[in-house]
């Protein structure tokens, strides 16, 4: 339950877990509590937004028993074959900026995230978004769903060249990617 109730991520979660092993919180009840992010408060509610609040009930109770059985399998399975840790020294270390592969990946890719962005307000990216309507659910994004091809009458099949049937007109279809020089 505090867990649950806690507003904490996924990494955030870890450290607190350390904490509450070292305070004396049983093997099982970490793993639980580990397991529990993915039925804090925020991440119900879009739960409950994107599948509706019956589908988001049920997603917190089988989440919730999931992660029950899991904490009381653990402690009984690692309690069995004596496998808990008997000291309680897990450390919690402060972050600090290192100088180490991860800084140097992380510039490599800041560098390449900025370059791709760069390319694509360079090549017509923000119009091409300002072209493509709005927000999902807007009067924009009606009908995008539907078949574009205009349906067939019962019992008419396509010729099997594949190419426009009798008395229609053939359709050209447009490239989504524009080659330079074509």
């Amino acid at each position: 339950m505090v867990s649950l109730l806690s507003f904490v991520c996924s990494i955030g979660n870890v450290p607190l877990a350390a904490v509450l092993w070292n305070a004396g919180i049983s093997f099982g009840g970490v793993v639980a509590f580990i397991f529990a992010d993915l039925i804090i408060v925020p991440v119900l509610v879009i739960y409950r937004k994107y599948y509706g609040t019956k589908m988001m009930l049920f997603i917190l109770g089988t989440f919730y028993v999931t992660m029950a059985a899991a904490g009381y399998l653990t402690e009984l399975i690692f309690g069995g074959f004596g496998l808990i840790p008997a000291g309680r020294h897990a450390k919690v270390l402060q972050a600090s900026i290192q100088w180490n592969y991860t800084t140097i990946l992380n510039i490599i890719f800041l560098i390449l995230a900025a370059a791709f962005c760069y390319r694509f307000t360079r090549t017509g990216g923000i119009p091409m978004l300002k072209m493509m309507g709005g927000a999902p659910g807007t009067d924009q994004d009606q009908g995008r769903d539907e078949d574009p091809a205009p349906s067939r009458a019962a019992g008419q099949s396509a010729p099997p060249d594949g190419g426009p049937m009798e008395g229609s007109q053939a359709h050209t279809p447009v490239p989504l990617v524009r080659i330079a020089g074509q």
